[in-house]
Formats: structure tokens, sequence, C-alpha cells
């Protein structure tokens, strides 16, 4: 026997989730159970004389870490209420509280925004479809893009909606589900035509984050004060990866509405967690935008895995998913069923929102999850 393994130990901390290891498809390296993992990894070690240690952990990071640190206290105490929750959004966006509103995630701003817009809307389709839901019963005008990647810029909106008779237009940039997005200088063009036009505009940053462009954000003091007719919406739960904490923002120069907006909503629209979340994520800026730069460099990388596939024509995106053209008569409801019941992934057919043509959108997600679904793809596409 070696003689490094009379003295060496193992400590084997998993990571959250291992414990969800059986509910892999077969054939994969999560077929056993986590007890079973365990077991062949403690086997293993008992043969080769290592004395070893394993146990779990559920560190996501320190941000989660410091909220789980707080639990109790924020589960048995109310949160603040929408004046404080004004002022922890003002500070982090650099605002006045006068300009900016919280909601239960960005879909409860949607709601009490559109409910107050008057007047012929004009949306882009395909879209995110909270938007038009919202206005369904009320006149609009809806711009698509010709070409077959979706594309579309500042320049094709305001000459399709110059000659229309409307009174908003909403923008989601990037778009969803196409990933389309317009820089920033180009907004700020449409932002000045929309102003001559007195049409207010409605810009969805939800997803800005992740595009390569710096510093694209319209939630800024000197923008909400030039534009009075821009409402820009961000959610929170979106762009920060924190779905369950339900957190939107809405930030405008029309502080009349903000403040109408304010007494639409319920004063403790937001929870405990989600309150404690906007007071200490100032703090963990610097591990936000690492993130970015790592989704941005794995969706590039996905990007070109995903081209390699046969019948699979991919769309370029600045979002953190991308949306995929199935070719040679394959089917996206096919391929998502497939992928949900044989390999428990999920991703969004968009066959019903296109009028029946077939694409797909996927999450750019880490690179183990995106291998897994490249792998799965593989048969499906031909390869």
């Amino acid at each position: 026997m070696p003689p490094w393994r009379h003295w060496m130990k193992f400590l084997i901390l998993n990571g959250p989730n291992v414990n969800l290891q059986r509910y892999s498809e077969p054939g994969m390296p999560g077929e056993l159970d986590y007890n079973g993992m365990m077991d062949y990894v403690q086997s293993g070690c008992d043969q080769m004389g290592i004395e070893t240690d394993v146990c779990q952990t559920n560190h996501e990071g320190d941000l989660i870490d410091e909220i789980q640190a707080n639990f109790t206290s924020l589960l048995t105490q109310y949160p603040s209420g929408m004046r404080v929750n004004a002022l922890l959004a003002a500070r982090n966006f650099a605002v006045h509280q006068q300009n900016i509103l919280v909601g239960n995630g960005a879909a409860e701003l949607i709601k009490a925004l559109m409910a107050r817009l008057e007047g012929a809307t004009g949306f882009i389709r395909p879209t995110f479809e909270e938007y038009p839901n919202r206005y369904q019963d009320r006149p609009n005008v809806c711009f698509t893009p010709a070409g077959p990647d979706f594309r579309y810029t500042a320049d094709d909106l305001m000459a399709f909606f110059g000659p229309q008779d409307i009174d908003n237009l909403v923008l989601i940039n990037p778009d969803n589900p196409t990933g389309n997005y317009i820089p920033a200088p180009d907004v700020l063009r449409l932002a000045d035509w929309a102003q001559e036009k007195g049409i207010r505009l409605i810009l969805d940053e939800s997803f800005a984050d992740f595009a390569d462009e710096a510093d694209n954000t319209f939630i800024r003091q000197d923008l909400l004060d030039r534009y009075r007719r821009l409402y820009v919406v961000k959610s929170i739960s979106k762009s920060y990866g924190v779905p369950g904490l339900r957190l939107g923002v809405l930030a405008s120069g029309d502080q009349d509405l903000i403040a109408a907006l304010k007494k639409d909503v319920a004063i403790w629209n937001i929870n405990s967690f989600a309150e404690f979340y906007m007071q200490i994520e100032e703090k963990y800026k610097k591990d936000y935008a690492q993130s970015l730069d790592r989704i941005r460099a794995e969706r590039a990388r996905f990007r070109r895995e995903l081209e390699k596939l046969p019948n699979l024509r991919v769309i370029p995106s600045q979002a953190n998913y991308l949306m995929v053209e199935l070719l040679g008569g394959l089917s996206a409801r096919a391929i998502t069923r497939e992928l949900l019941v044989n390999r428990c992934i999920l991703v969004k057919d968009l066959s019903p929102k296109l009028g029946g043509q077939q694409y797909l959108r996927l999450a750019v997600r880490d690179t183990r999850d995106n291998d897994r679904l490249l792998e799965a793809l593989r048969p499906l596409c031909g390869a």
C-alpha cells in the first residue's frame, strides 16, 4: 500500500441539489440517487484505505447565505411598506424616490401601468404577451419584422409607427423571445422621436444587463428628467436570477403617474425577503458583474455549439436565451415533449406564438446544463 494512503483524508462537500440526482435521465452521471452515490464513493475510498467524511452543503453564495442567516427574522416581521421600498430602489438605481416604484415582480407593474394608459398602443411581434394581454380590449397597432431573424432597428420602428396614430409604444429591449437588441444611442433617438410626437415610450429593459453593451440602462435621473413620457420597467427577478422573490421596478420622469400607481398597488406589495434583498444587493455588485461576464461568454459558446447541429438555425441574441428555428420537418412540440418526458429538460415551444412556425427558446444556463441539453438535442436533430 502506498504510504500516502495512511495519512490521506478526503472531505467531500456536496453542493445544493445533489440530493436531486435521482431525477436525472438513465445513462447520465446522475443515474444513482444521492445515498447510492455516497455509498459508492465511500466504498471506493474504504477499498483504498482512505478516510472520508461526506456531507452536503446548501452554499449558493454569500448573498444567499446572508438571506438564509436572517431567515427567521424576515419570516416573522412585516415588510416596511411602499415608502421605504421606494427609498431602497432609489438608492440602488441612483434616482429620486418620486421617480421609482417597486412591484411584486414586473408583472404587477405592467398590469398597473397598462391599466392607466389611454389611446392606441404600438406593439412589436412576437413579444412578451403580458403587455398586449393587458391591452387587448383597446386599440393597438402591431409591427412584425419582415426578416427571417426577426431583426428590427429604431429606424424600422420610427418608419412603421410614424404614419400610425398611436399614443403609446412598447419596446422590450432585448426583446423576448427573439433577443433582438437596439443599442442605447438608437434607443435615445427613438425616445427623442417619441417625445417630439407626444408618444409615451414604455421601455422594458428586464434583460438589458445581459447585452454586450455596457452602461445601457435608462433608469438614470438625467434621462428620466429629460424624457418625461418615458417609462422604464425592469424585472429584478429575471436579471438577478431571483424569481422567487418577485421583484421589479418602474421608473419614470412622470412623477404624477408614479404617485398614482403607488396608490394602485398594495402598500405591502413585496415581502420581507425581497425588501432585504434590496437592502443588501449593493454589496454584491461586483459578484453580479462577474456573473454577467460568465453568462455572456457561455452564451457565445452555447451558440457556437448549437450551430453545429443539423436542422437547427440559431437566431443571434443579446439576452440570456437563444431562439432557434427547427428545419427539415422537425416539430417544436414533439421535441419539447421528448426533452421534458424523457430527459427532464424544459424548453419553450414558440410555435403557438409564431403561428405554427417551428421555433424553440433555449435558456442560457451554465456550461454543464447547456452541454446536457446539447447532448439531448443531437439525436433529435439528426446528428
